[in-house]
């Protein structure tokens, strides 16, 4: 697959410090770049960079100053340079609140991928390298760092234009500890959270398993339809697509003559028609899993009360037939302690 790069254009921003202030420098290009094969391949690494991120979804404020921007960019009211050089300024202002912003070459580029249209931005760190020229003199040079980014959002001008009550027409990557997105680049955005995939994947969870019970299940029956739905998903997951919910629920049997979809609407769960999935929160549906004080343990939950049993009086579990790696680990710690 490719991406058809449409408009492209690179700006600096440069830290100044003056004594204690810190002032962010907008170093703004005046022309946009040409569409070459080195462009194209750039944003393909930054794209495919991009979706290998874990992200949030966001929408833009009512009061959005870039928001406004983008509206007169999408409006043909302004061209993609000007739309540039004005975010790129209102980002520097945004970044000179904070002393831990550094300098960085912001990238705006508005993309087609799968016949939608994208706009992305991102701020990269530059790095240093050597290498050496036609006659083996060892030169200094300076690069974009195109593979590790952390500072980068996304908006799908497609759904952003076409559904006005979206809830996902933006992402951005999730902040680290001590640098979080939220702080700047969601200010500089005019951006709130819109829809949270950790809460609709719980949902969802929490909507199989009533949807079993309800349905008057066994344990074996129950666990073969949470094993079909999580197979659904890993196969979304695999495909990079979401979780179509009818789609789900046409693969998923009828129970008390209600279909699965039918019975989330009607028991009010909140479930979106598309639902992002996230592998952490699914697995539950197959596996129990949990760490602390040093133990790591996941087991098939097809194994409770069978090969693993759990004693909550005592806060204890039993295996029976470990295996055979971990027994063979056991055996020699205990021929060394004896």
């Amino acid at each position: 697959m490719s991406i058809t790069v449409n408009q492209i254009v690179l700006h600096q921003l440069i830290k100044r410090i003056d004594g204690d202030d810190n002032k962010m420098e907008s170093i703004l290009r005046n022309e946009l770049h040409p569409i070459t094969a080195e462009v194209e391949q750039m944003m393909l690494q930054l794209h495919q960079g991009y979706q290998n991120k874990a992200k949030a979804f966001g929408v833009f404020q009512d009061n959005s100053v870039f928001a406004q921007q983008l509206n007169r960019l999408l409006e043909q009211e302004t061209e993609f340079l000007d739309f540039s050089q004005y975010s790129t300024r209102l980002l520097a202002d945004e970044l000179s609140k904070y002393n831990f912003a550094d300098s960085g070459t912001l990238v705006l580029c508005q993309y087609n991928f799968l016949a939608t249209d994208y706009l992305f931005i991102a701020l990269l760190d530059s790095r240093h390298s050597m290498w050496v020229d036609e006659h083996l003199d060892i030169r200094r040079t300076e690069y974009l760092d195109i593979t590790q980014f952390d500072i980068a959002a996304r908006v799908n001008l497609t759904d952003l234009q076409i559904n006005a009550k979206s809830n996902r027409y933006l992402t951005f990557i999730k902040g680290r500890v001590g640098r979080k997105i939220s702080d700047f680049f969601m200010d500089f955005l005019g951006a709130e959270e819109g829809l949270n995939p950790q809460l609709q994947n719980q949902c969802l969870l929490q909507a199989v398993s009533d949807y079993c019970e309800q349905g008057e299940l066994n344990k074996e029956q129950a666990q073969a339809v949470k094993k079909q739905v999580f197979e659904y998903c890993k196969g979304q997951i695999a495909g990079g697509e979401d979780i179509a919910l009818a789609e789900l629920s046409d693969s998923l049997p009828t129970l008390n003559e209600r279909s699965f979809v039918a019975f989330a609407e009607e028991q009010n769960y909140g479930l979106e028609e598309h639902i992002p999935p996230l592998r952490s929160a699914l697995k539950s549906l197959t596996k129990f899993s949990g760490s602390g004080k040093g133990i790591s343990l996941t087991f098939d939950a097809e194994l409770l009360n069978t090969r693993v049993r759990w004693d909550p009086m005592t806060d204890t579990l039993s295996i029976n037939g470990l295996p055979p790696n971990l027994k063979d680990q056991l055996e020699k710690a205990l021929k060394a302690e004896n």
